[in-house]
């Protein structure tokens, strides 16, 4: 198998890095380390220890709304960023970012206004929302980015 052919996923869970076939995504993989799902539908949270794992040497896109729970946007955008998640898996893994817990993180990305979301692909962002959005924009926001990116734009 060559590198082209497979992908570095963090888990969720224990954040490990596993080496994962592309063709193999969508068969409900397991983490190597704790043997948990890599991919359970729902967004994750990520704080200073774990972003740059997620972010910058795994391989797999990942969708990160910076949120606080003081928010009212943030809390009703919640659901259907969820809901996103179950459509985007596995090509896709999102995440959450509590700018409160984690005030370094927003002020890293600059985050002036929340929710915002920020789509990254191999430590880069590629692409920025901010405001509350329902599920079809959400999926539309990171599919639309990421094709873009991928086709240079």
């Amino acid at each position: 198998m060559s590198d082209t052919d497979s992908l570095i996923v963090a888990c969720p869970n224990c954040h490990g890095l596993n080496r994962l076939p592309q063709a193999r995504l969508k068969d409900a993989p397991h983490c190597g380390k704790c043997g948990n799902g890599l991919f359970s539908g729902k967004p994750f949270e990520l704080d200073g220890n774990t972003f740059d794992l997620h972010v910058a040497r795994a391989q797999l896109p990942v969708l990160v709304d910076f949120w606080a729970p003081w928010c009212g946007p943030c809390r009703l955008m919640a659901p259907a960023f969820a809901q996103a998640a179950q459509q985007l898996e596995p090509q896709f893994h999102l995440a959450k970012v509590d700018t409160e817990a984690q005030p370094m993180l927003g002020q890293r990305f600059g985050i002036r206004s929340i929710p915002t979301l920020a789509l990254f692909h191999n430590g880069q962002e590629i692409g920025r929302q901010s405001g509350a959005l329902p599920v079809g924009e959400i999926v539309r926001f990171a599919r639309t980015q990421f094709m873009n990116y991928v086709a240079g734009l």
